[in-house]
């Protein structure tokens, strides 16, 4: 596999398949390298995301402004399964390595491309990044708070979600291409539908009824109670009740069994119609007890309630510890450093972090001699900036 691709979104979805066993290449360009090795946060000049995003992934620098950085490229495609980019749209053609040239290397070859707006339609060449397409999708217009502008998430959501759906989209075509007998294809990944995807029936509910849901805190439009309460002790958790049953149980929890009985909250309609009487209700039950307490008291009812971990909790959380959900690896540059296990959990294939995002070109002389190259060609190369 080749990845190409800058930033977030694409090495997102090379990261997940590298968990998995695939063998990443990483192409990057010669010097300044993938803009991300610069980003925050760092430890002795280190950039962590790098650490963690280009894991299992070999790095190598190709010049592919220059022929000779193009025709290594090529040769890198002829045996690969999958390549990912996130040039702007034609670039990759400017360049002569379009799908069509690609293909015509390499037929079986899977060509993943992430833009912010994708290959076709009017905003195809605007500059697409996470952040706008947080915004351009409607995301962003639903949270926050209604009395305040819309709020943009606080990670790279859009970029990290594109990465699933791409890595998902890539199995899809390679299943279809080694199960089916189709050939290579080229995926078509815009960042804005990755999160326009998931907002469930909003658009059904706008087309059919001429209404959208507003911004509503941690609240949701659908089911109540649904939010987060602060605890006597300083500390916050969220609580759910999704169902009947659950929201009868948050009652017994609380000590108010009886407010089962009450109309306003017998039933769902009534409790979103409720909302704020609810809220207060439990905010004022959850103010007047520790953290510990509002756990035991929500499981010993079995009731759906679950602490707000910053990073120190969900690193002393015993869950977290038992399903390894960090893991640790040895890195060369830093030492013992944790990260994100591997995920989903597989039974049969449960991949695995192998080492970190490594320096900047650690593999090129390697991944060069396996193409074929000599020692005086690499040094020709690296003479000539291509490497």
């Amino acid at each position: 596999m080749i990845d190409m691709a800058t930033l977030v979104a694409g090495p997102t979805a090379a990261r997940i398949l590298g968990d998995f066993g695939a063998d990443v290449t990483k192409v990057e360009r010669p010097v300044t390298g993938d803009p991300i090795r610069d980003f925050e946060f760092r430890r002795d000049d280190v950039s962590l995301w790098w650490k963690v995003i280009a894991r299992n992934k070999r790095p190598i620098t190709l010049d592919l402004k220059n022929s000779d950085g193009v025709d290594v490229l090529l040769r890198l495609a002829e045996s690969a399964d999958v390549l990912i980019e996130n040039f702007r749209p034609g670039t990759l053609e400017r360049l002569g390595i379009g799908p069509d040239v690609l293909h015509a290397r390499n037929p079986g070859l899977v060509v993943l491309r992430v833009t912010g707006y994708g290959q076709t339609g009017p905003n195809r060449d605007k500059p697409g990044f996470g952040t706008l397409a947080e915004a351009y999708s409607g995301y962003a217009e639903l949270t926050g708070y209604e009395d305040r502008p819309p709020l943009l998430p606080p990670i790279a959501l859009a970029d990290e979600l594109t990465g699933w759906c791409g890595a998902y989209a890539v199995m899809v075509a390679l299943y279809h291409r080694d199960v089916h007998g189709g050939p290579g294809q080229v995926i078509d990944a815009a960042l804005y539908e990755s999160l326009f995807g998931i907002l469930g029936p909003l658009p059904s509910h706008w087309q059919q009824n001429r209404e959208m849901q507003t911004r509503q805190g941690s609240r949701i439009g659908f089911t109540a109670p649904r939010n987060t309460y602060r605890t006597r002790d300083g500390h916050h958790v969220a609580v759910s009740g999704s169902s009947q049953s659950i929201a009868e149980r948050i009652f017994a929890a609380i000590g108010r069994p009886e407010l089962f009985a009450d109309p306003r909250f017998s039933h769902n309609l009534g409790r979103i119609e409720n909302i704020d009487a609810l809220d207060d209700v439990i905010g004022t039950w959850i103010r007047a007890h520790a953290l510990d307490e509002v756990l035991a008291a929500f499981e010993a009812h079995e009731a759906a309630a679950a602490p707000s971990h910053d990073m120190a909790g969900l690193f002393e959380d015993p869950h977290y510890r038992a399903r390894e959900s960090l893991v640790t690896v040895r890195d060369p540059e830093l030492g013992d450093l944790s990260m994100q296990s591997v995920f989903p959990r597989l039974s049969a294939t449960p991949g695995a972090v192998r080492f970190a995002g490594r320096p900047m070109s650690s593999d090129t002389a390697a991944i060069l001699r396996e193409l074929g190259f000599d020692d005086d060609e690499i040094e020709r190369l690296r003479a000539g900036g291509v490497t």
